[in-house]
């Protein structure tokens, strides 16, 4: 018999437009391996919610790849030495795998090279990272060009087919219970609210894109309105691998619409940070912008006043009704409306002067799509510290966008303490003199605030 194939599973957890399961496929039996390798990733382990994601969906894949008779293998560790045991063990020919370009995955990329025979496919992105390059050959920095340079290489790879039901390997190596993992949580089971507003599968990222093609044309002047369904919500599915952007691009291939051509610059700008942590592996801890280090953050760790702001923001009691709602619905469903979380992390930055590092980790415990590059990337371009980025004395007024954008219908959703209020006053509620007693004050004013900021930065720019 043909000596098995292993496939290397990381964000990647589908059975259609997978290169490396494919190609896997068309060599040997396959045998599927899943090593969940927390201290190759140090603090970025994933958080939490991820977690609680990754649980269900690894149920899913099993029995996705289970009826393709392909095993799914699950080891916990270091992910190199598991794959090298398992290969030595099974007299495997090849490893396969998608390209991953976290630090991390890079890094042990390299390692499994030096040791086993690695196949490594372009899978997860429009546009393999570092293809996209500037005149002279050199990455680019600024997204704008970047955009324009990718939508000027279209269309994306092809998709790959299914493998096919395959005849299964003589050997099985051993595996961990992906129960024994505890990747939900149990006592309290918090996660419960999550599991109840998201199906975590392969399928149910297809069910949301054929949603989503009935809605796509509307996005461009509806995605900044938090309280209508009109985005995508595929993120997770992408962060994960249960959909490729580049099944996406082919749905809607050929659509010349404005809301499509919005969202395709959306799914390049997922390009374009990739492209960001392949050029600055850091970027999820170190500002880009020089100087920033010695920037006057208000730490939660030593001030206990920028521990109190902190923990009310992170808990959604701010007294700012569109930022309360976001950080609610952020704990409740495990994400966040896109246009909130621009104001949510402003707010953070500038009204309460914490450090954004503080906020990319909040996020990264509570997102179900907390990707490594785009929420660093997202995270510096509202701070003013990233390669490219907003100005940091652009300070978003949060009651001002919460009118702007017609939150009313959202705010009440998730701060059932302001549901009775009408407009305007639901935006404002202290402000108009009908603040329900159990609905906190502002924890500062925006005046206040805005001040603040732009003192504390002229004061480090001088």
């Amino acid at each position: 018999m043909t000596r098995p194939q292993l496939v290397w599973l990381r964000r990647d957890l589908r059975v259609a437009d997978n290169p490396a399961l494919f190609h896997a496929s068309q060599a040997g039996p396959v045998i599927a391996i899943y090593v969940l390798d927390d201290d190759a990733a140090g603090h970025h382990a994933y958080g939490g919610a991820s977690r609680a994601w990754l649980d269900l969906a690894l149920e899913d894949f099993g029995a996705a790849l289970a009826s393709k008779r392909i095993e799914l293998i699950l080891r916990r560790g270091d992910a190199v030495e598991h794959l090298c045991a398992i290969a030595e063990e099974l007299g495997a020919e090849k490893v396969h795998a998608n390209r991953h370009y976290e630090p991390w995955w890079r890094k042990q990329q390299t390692q499994l090279k030096a040791k086993v025979d690695l196949a490594l496919y372009d899978a997860n992105y429009l546009m393999p990272p570092g293809s996209v390059t500037t005149g002279s050959g050199g990455p680019y920095k600024i997204y704008t060009p970047f955009s324009k340079a990718t939508l000027a290489m279209m269309p994306p790879r092809d998709l790959v087919p299914e493998p096919e039901i395959q005849t299964p390997s003589e050997m099985i190596p051993a595996s961990d219970a992906l129960a024994d993992w505890k990747l939900s949580p149990s006592n309290p089971d918090w996660a419960g609210s999550i599991r109840k507003f998201w199906a975590m599968s392969e399928e149910a990222a297809h069910v949301r894109l054929e949603w989503w093609d009935d809605h796509v044309d509307d996005y461009a002047d509806a995605r900044n309105l938090p309280s209508v369904d009109k985005t995508s919500q595929l993120s997770p599915y992408l962060h994960f691998g249960q959909i490729s952007p580049v099944q996406i691009w082919h749905h809607f291939a050929g659509k010349s619409g404005k809301g499509w051509k919005v969202f395709e610059k959306e799914l390049i700008w997922r390009d374009y940070a990739q492209n960001a942590i392949c050029q600055f592996p850091a970027y999820a801890t170190e500002s880009y912008r020089p100087g920033w280090e010695e920037f006057a953050w208000r730490d939660p760790e030593t001030d206990e006043g920028a521990a109190k702001d902190f923990k009310a923001w992170a808990k959604g009691k701010t007294g700012y009704p569109i930022v309360d709602a976001g950080m609610r619905q952020l704990w409740q469903t495990g994400w966040m409306h896109n246009r909130v979380r621009m104001i949510a992390a402003s707010f953070l930055i500038k009204h309460l002067l914490i450090d954004w590092r503080c906020g990319e980790k909040w996020f990264w415990d509570t997102l179900v799509d907390a990707d490594y590059a785009s929420n660093a990337t997202n995270w510096q371009w509202v701070a003013g510290t990233g390669v490219d980025s907003n100005m940091f004395v652009r300070i978003m007024a949060p009651l001002s966008q919460s009118e702007k954008f017609d939150a009313a219908g959202y705010i009440r959703e998730y701060v059932p303490e302001l549901s009775e209020l009408d407009e305007p006053y639901i935006h404002d509620p202290e402000e108009h003199g009908c603040r329900p007693a159990d609905y906190p004050r502002k924890i500062i004013g925006h005046r206040e605030a805005r001040e603040r900021a732009l003192a504390a930065y002229k004061d480090w720019k001088e």
